[in-house]
């Protein structure tokens, strides 16, 4: 039976701060990052979580982690929930989806490679030919592979859509040698991540990273390369001039369109089936990139 965590709140444990599905607990010079089974649409929790997706995307962090291996430079201390220090240590609900984590320095930007003309870079190319500020070739559809992945930051909004901005834009939140090794950092994770992917029969059209600082080094912190925070397609349904089929809540967005719902909160409840559906996907995303992780055992 799966652990079903909506808010750690419903466990006796506060957190410091709450994100629309994380809980993060303050530490002093670390942090506990607990990945709750809450799924969020157009910026708006829903009333009904999906059991087990957090530790979907918590174990899918992991596997990427293992898979750079020591080639990046993560945030990362323990997943084993007995070293965790007091109250947190052996708590059973934490299991399989939380991480204790070193404390960083965030850069308040969200880090975008796209590989692939979808979603706001697709809306934005429609009126301008350029996907923030990088102008591309005309006549390309929607979906189309682009000749090479683009970097394109957006604000990071705490609360509220994050912001599609141009390089030059970021180096106003960052310092430009900072901005540049950003970028550098994040086309090289997509283009390892998108190989790996493409060998598992799935397409990694776009993703976005998080970075910090520890120590005067930049680091990759909070989920990476998950459902949650990146657009994978099924390889073998891939078809330029559409939208594609997604491993992630794309049943959650459709249903919602379908309802009408004027997406103000509070969201309206799922239905078990789109609640069934979607978990189907991410498991099958897990899964296919990454077999060795026995989720029958963890869920």
């Amino acid at each position: 039976m799966v652990n079903v965590l909506m808010d750690t709140r419903d466990h006796g444990l506060e957190p410091d701060m709450t994100g629309k599905v994380r809980d993060l607990f303050d530490l002093g010079e670390t942090l506990l990052i607990v990945t709750t089974d809450r799924v969020s649409a157009y910026d708006v929790i829903m009333p009904d979580p999906v059991p087990g997706k957090g530790i979907i995307l918590q174990q899918m962090t992991l596997g990427w982690y293992t898979f750079f291996g020591d080639d990046l430079k993560t945030h990362f201390i323990t997943a084993d929930v007995a070293e965790y220090p007091e109250p947190f240590a052996g708590r059973k609900e934490l299991v399989g989806r939380s991480m204790l984590v070193r404390k960083a320095n965030r850069y308040d930007v969200e880090c975008v490679v796209r590989g692939y003309l979808a979603g706001s870079g697709w809306r934005e190319y429609k009126t301008s030919n350029a996907v923030c500020g990088i102008e591309l070739p005309e006549g390309l559809v929607e979906s189309d592979r682009l000749a090479a992945p683009i970097f394109t930051p957006a604000t990071k909004a705490d609360t509220g859509h994050d912001e599609n901005i141009s390089f030059n834009e970021m180096t106003k939140i960052v310092p430009k040698n900072i901005a540049e090794d950003l970028r550098s950092k994040s086309l090289e994770i997509y283009e390892r991540a998108h190989e790996h992917a493409k060998s598992c029969g799935i397409i990694l059209a776009d993703t976005k990273f998080e970075f910090g600082e520890i120590d005067g080094k930049i680091i990759v912190i909070d989920e990476i390369l998950s459902p949650d925070s990146s657009r994978f397609w099924p390889q073998d349904e891939y078809e330029p001039g559409r939208s594609q089929n997604s491993f992630d809540k794309q049943f959650v967005r459709d249903y919602l369109d379908e309802t009408g719902w004027d997406h103000n909160p509070p969201g309206p409840k799922l239905p078990t089936e789109i609640i069934t559906r979607t978990l189907e996907r991410y498991r099958e995303a897990c899964t296919r990139l990454f077999p060795q992780i026995n989720l029958e055992k963890i869920l």
